[in-house]
């Protein structure tokens, strides 16, 4: 009607790179995922341990996924762009030129992966020190972070080393490639570089370890422009990344976050009146947000540092403006039930029953568990299967790379029925795992009530339960089930200048779905389950230190 004034709807792109694949959405103001796409990127995996990518292969998938959601779009709307991504490393040249992070010196492989764990002996040397810049890590740096990957080439790979222009976070890689500016987020350098927001590199650390050449340049190959996530980065998007990217030239281009983080982003700072969560009217501190994929991350804010022994932090401003940030993590989740499921022997007959019904094969199991349960409770099933999840070390709280996997209770049984109960004693030790893991958190002075859970594994409702029961706490579902793409599309909006801070954007974006509450009446089982889970590992360990005088 003449006179009334329209709303103006406007969109930002959210990318995110995962371990396997890129996506994009393009989001609105009100955290809606309007368009969404996906594309696949390389892995190599040379050799055991080893987990390499290609930076090109990489920015290529970025452009595609990004050209498909903006697609008949009016480019006048789209107001911002935010990158998350995988905290890998990645090499490049003085040129900016990718420079091989292996020995066949394959250049095009020059990103070594977050959960590459090569550099092993170099992380063991740098716990020996015990310097203080550890304190912010958990007491103990992972294998994970950078420090040790960089010793790890100056000490195999001279001459990639002497050719290195810069080192990138894969989440500071990308905003280069978009603005053609070096700056890193604050959110990458303080996570997995021992960055701190008050001191900056602390010269001493990087001496005492051996890499004394990235003080001499003024920190320039790793940085020494650090913006906050969120913030604008130069003059937004060049013309030459606006042409790869389908995108208008000159819009604004946010500091980047890691997708953990932005998965954080995406669902912490929900509005959860009317739900009858024990976290309305408390602050967000009260809440974890648990991001599940191929690892787990489980992210707890703060108002005052809080130091938990095995488990990252605290990080100031890391992931939430003015919050101090402790990241605890299981190292292979989403990894460690395919591995699991798929090895198995009755995974052929899993795989054609679940085609032939047209249900995925997590779908099917959860529908055979059903069938299966009788009378019981179906968690109740393993009663006499025990499973410790480190298959690939324990991140947090035990911080101990070298810790297996273990397995109690097998039989010669071969069928779906066991294929089923392996599978449901995994998720339920993962679980267990993230239990170990916010009791650490809680027993250090964090005060937790409520589950946030977002990624992949947040999508199977057995996943979901069992977190709920194990941990006593409620799980509170997004609405956008992209809850990563929302939160780099939320940095993509605070860059823009729409929203006054990542505060405001994460309440009008961030929306809830689903509130999944703990059974209270399996509590006695689950707290026998959670005993035998933590004698498992004081049984590898004994054993392991009897097989030692070997």
């Amino acid at each position: 009607m003449p006179g009334e004034k329209q709303t103006v709807v406007k969109y930002y792109v959210g990318v995110d790179v995962g371990s396997a694949s890129v996506r994009a959405a393009l989001v609105d103001g009100f955290g809606t995922v309007v368009a969404h796409a996906e594309q696949p990127i390389q892995v190599w995996e040379p050799q055991p341990d080893h987990y390499e990518q290609s930076s090109a292969d990489i920015w290529a998938a970025c452009c595609s996924v990004t050209k498909e959601v903006v697609r008949g779009v009016d480019a006048s709307l789209i107001r911002g762009l935010g990158f998350d991504a995988t905290c890998s490393l990645v090499v490049v040249d003085k040129q900016f030129q990718p420079l091989a992070v292996n020995s066949e010196g394959q250049n095009h492989r020059n990103v070594i992966m977050w959960m590459d764990h090569r550099a092993a002996s170099q992380v063991e040397r740098i716990n020996a020190t015990q310097h203080r810049v550890l304190n912010y890590v958990g007491g103990v740096m992972s294998v994970e972070m950078q420090p040790p990957k960089l010793l790890w080439i100056k000490e195999n790979l001279p001459e990639s080393w002497e050719k290195v222009g810069y080192f990138f976070d894969l989440p500071d890689f990308l905003s280069w490639k978009a603005t053609g500016v070096t700056a890193r987020s604050l959110c990458t350098v303080v996570c997995k570089w021992t960055y701190t927001s008050d001191r900056g590199w602390d010269d001493s650390f990087w001496k005492m370890i051996g890499l004394e050449d990235l003080v001499k340049d003024k920190y320039e190959k790793i940085g020494n422009h650090v913006l906050s996530p969120g913030e604008a980065v130069g003059k937004g998007l060049t013309p030459d990344a606006a042409h790869d990217l389908g995108l208008p030239e000159g819009i604004a281009v946010a500091a980047s976050l890691i997708d953990a983080h932005a998965g954080g982003l995406g669902v912490i700072g929900a509005d959860v009146k009317g739900h009858n969560l024990p976290c309305e009217n408390q602050p967000i501190t009260s809440r974890v947000a648990m991001i599940c994929g191929t690892s787990s991350c489980h992210m707890g804010v703060s108002e005052t540092p809080i130091f938990v022994p095995g488990v990252w932090g605290p990080y100031f401003s890391a992931m939430v403006p003015g919050l101090w940030l402790n990241e605890g993590g299981q190292s292979a989740t989403g990894k460690l039930i395919d591995h699991v499921v798929r090895g198995h022997v009755a995974f052929p007959e899993l795989e054609a029953k679940a085609a032939a019904s047209a249900h995925s094969i997590y779908t099917y199991l959860n529908s055979h568990l059903d069938l299966i349960k009788k009378s019981l409770p179906v968690g109740f099933l393993t009663v006499d299967l025990h499973v410790w999840p480190d298959f690939h070390g324990n991140r947090s709280p035990l911080t101990d790379l070298t810790l297996k996997g273990m397995v109690v209770g097998l039989t010669l049984s071969r069928g779906l029925d066991e294929l089923a109960l392996i599978y449901l004693a995994t998720i339920q030790a993962i679980a267990l795992g993230t239990r170990h893991i916010l009791e650490a958190m809680q027993a250090a002075g964090h005060d937790i009530t409520t589950l946030f859970l977002c990624g992949g594994l947040s999508k199977n409702p057995l996943f979901v339960q069992m977190h709920a029961d194990i941990t006593g706490k409620p799980v509170v579902l997004s609405k956008e089930v992209e809850s990563v793409l929302v939160g780099a599309a939320i940095l993509g909006a605070c860059a823009s200048g729409d929203f006054a801070s990542i505060q405001e954007a994460m309440a009008k974006m961030g929306k809830i779905g689903r509130v999944v509450q703990p059974n209270h009446e399996h509590k006695r089982f689950y707290d026998k389950k959670y005993e035998v889970f933590l004698k498992l590992v004081e049984h590898q360990r004994e054993y392991r230190s009897i097989m030692s005088t070997v």
